[in-house]
């Protein structure tokens, strides 16, 4: 995981944002064009083309342009870093969690066991 930091990084900050996580959302359901990804939103093309660059240098999507037509199509193995990570991070938090009960629940020595 260590060797993949900056990776999730890009990922994480990609994710970041709200706009850029309904793009996301909207990919998972299959390949869409700029225009039809940016028809929901109230912004401005380039403003949304900002975010279609930005998720695209963070490798969480792909573009592909067929004469006037951008498609963009979710690569989800990107995903992955982030459950990756989201596993690593609820084995640590259990491992903890479980110590911690163990310590509240475990009987005490008394002063007469000393």
């Amino acid at each position: 995981m260590a060797n993949h930091t900056a990776e999730l990084d890009a990922v994480l900050t990609a994710l970041g944002d709200p706009t850029r996580r309904a793009i996301v959302r909207r990919l998972g359901a299959g390949p869409a064009s700029v225009g039809e990804l940016a028809a929901p939103f109230p912004i401005a093309l380039p403003t949304f083309l900002k975010h279609v660059r930005s998720l695209e240098s963070s490798g969480l999507i792909r573009t592909a342009k067929v004469g006037r037509v951008r498609t963009c199509t979710l690569h989800r193995e990107r995903l992955d870093l982030v459950q990756d990570w989201l596993d690593d991070q609820r084995h640590l938090w259990e491992s903890r969690t479980d110590r911690l009960e163990q310590l509240v629940t475990s009987p005490t020595p008394t002063e007469e066991d000393s």
